[in-house]
Order: C-alpha cells, then structure tokens, then sequence
C-alpha cells in the first residue's frame, strides 16, 4: 500500500519493508500467539522519489530517527495487526510531512508598550498594599 505524504509526495510500497512481531499491552492469551506489532522501515537516503533537495532536508532533519539512513516506525497499540499497519502508514506519513513542512518564520523581537508596562507595575504596586494591610500591627 502506498503511502500518500502530500499531493506531491507519495511513498511506494515497493520502498518500504515491514516486520512483524509479538506485541506486548492488551490481548490476554491472544498476544502471546500472533505477531501483531508493526515496524514499517523506509530508506529515506536510497529513495527515489524524494529529489535531492527532499532527501537531504528530511536526513538533517530527521537525523536523530534514522539509522543508516533507514527511518523506522512501529505500532502496536491495537490488537489488530491490520490496524497496526494502518496506524504505522499514518505515523509515517506524519513525521515525513513534518520533516518537509516549511520551517516556520523566526520571530520578531519586541518591547512592551509603554502603557503595559504601566499597568504591571501598577498592578504591583496594588498587590503589595493588599499584602502589608493584612499583616500585623507592629507591636509598641
């Protein structure tokens, strides 16, 4: 099943590799006998549908999760290996998405108004009157 990123952008299933194995959480007895955990594995460095700009993009950005230039997702919240599959398509999707999603814009330094500023302090101000009034008279 090939994995739809963006209009753009759509993964083969011939790029990617599956595993399967025993999934821990819940199932009771089922667990222990049916390999319903997914790993879904796609070599972002030796695709061919990504352009240079892409794979170099999604390496630098994506480097803490690839190993040897393989990005590997795995799911096993689900009893199902089927939804397992499924749920590792969509994660994939996902984290490539947002390795190639445009960096947002940097923020512009500002200072605060001169009217804000006022305000703070004089809310200060106020709060420190409210807190000496309830403490003690101080004794003669």
């Amino acid at each position: 099943m090939d994995v739809m990123v963006s209009p753009a952008l759509t993964i083969p299933a011939s790029e990617l590799d599956w595993r399967f194995s025993r999934s821990s959480g819940p199932g009771g007895q089922h667990v222990n006998t049916s390999d319903s955990r997914a790993a879904l594995s796609w070599n972002v460095a030796a695709s061919a549908v990504l352009s240079d700009r892409q794979r170099l993009m999604l390496l630098q950005r994506l480097e803490r999760r690839l190993i040897a230039g393989v990005l590997t997702v795995t799911a096993s919240e689900q009893r199902s290996q089927l939804r397992n599959r499924e749920i590792a398509l969509a994660k994939l999707a996902e984290i490539v998405a947002d390795g190639l999603a445009p960096e947002a814009a940097a923020r512009r330094k500002t200072k605060p108004t001169r009217g804000s500023t006022y305000r703070r302090l004089d809310a200060k101000k106020q709060r420190a009157v409210t807190k000496r009034q309830r403490q003690r008279p101080p004794a003669d």
